[in-house]
């Protein structure tokens, strides 16, 4: 009998043993989840920097976007929104045309110069984008089938004027929108007064792609 007892009290494991591998084990996880939540500390604080200086950058970029188009902006002849440079539709076409009249030649001569040199500066891109009311091309003028492909001709028109005027053919192209993307209610013609325009935003260029020669 009391060999059966010493046996059980042997095989018994005792208390403080149990105890102290349960902290263990708590504390290990404790301590996984501490460095777990270090490291999304770490990887939120490395995000929050980058977003900052990209801000940075852009604040930077917009300001010296201003000041190279100080001159045209002052005088009201173009607008500036995020980085956009709006031109009414009016000075430079007449309705339903895509020949430049004088006052937007000459506007776009003022521009080229200070575009070209803020693109060179920057490694930048200029993305001049046409934009039409809803209306449709009227009257007898049979050259553009759509708003599309008046809007096309319209950024075409405005991109070789800045080509001539000195911006590199390389840093400069166009895009079509035709009655999308509208500013402005077309119910009313005020509104599509402001809807037919062009835009014209740098964006940076492409990094060059190095091919494999042909084997």
């Amino acid at each position: 009998m009391t060999e059966d007892i010493d046996a059980g009290t042997e095989a018994s494991v005792p208390v403080w043993a149990v105890f102290g591998d349960l902290m263990s084990g708590l504390l290990g996880a404790f301590v996984l989840i501490l460095v777990c939540v270090i490291g999304m500390q770490l990887e939120l604080a490395t995000k929050l920097e980058a977003e900052v200086k990209q801000r940075k950058v852009e604040a930077e970029r917009l300001q010296t976007l201003e000041q190279a188009l100080a001159g045209p902006l002052a005088a009201g002849r173009v607008t500036l929104d995020n980085g956009r440079i709006g031109i009414s539709g009016s000075v430079l076409f007449a309705l339903n045309s895509a020949e430049l009249q004088p006052e937007g030649r000459q506007l776009l001569k003022s521009l080229a110069a200070p575009l070209a040199a803020y693109l060179q500066a920057r490694n930048e891109m200029l993305m001049v984008s046409g934009f039409t009311d809803d209306r449709q091309v009227r009257g007898g003028n049979k050259q553009f089938a759509d708003n599309w492909e008046l809007s096309a001709q319209r950024a075409l028109t405005v991109t070789r004027a800045l080509i001539e005027e000195g911006i590199p053919s390389s840093s400069v192209f166009a895009a079509a929108f035709g009655a999308e993307q509208a500013v402005a209610s077309n119910a009313d013609a005020d509104g599509r007064s402001k809807n037919r325009r062009v835009e014209m935003a740098p964006t940076p260029k492409r990094s060059d792609v190095k091919t494999k020669p042909h084997e």
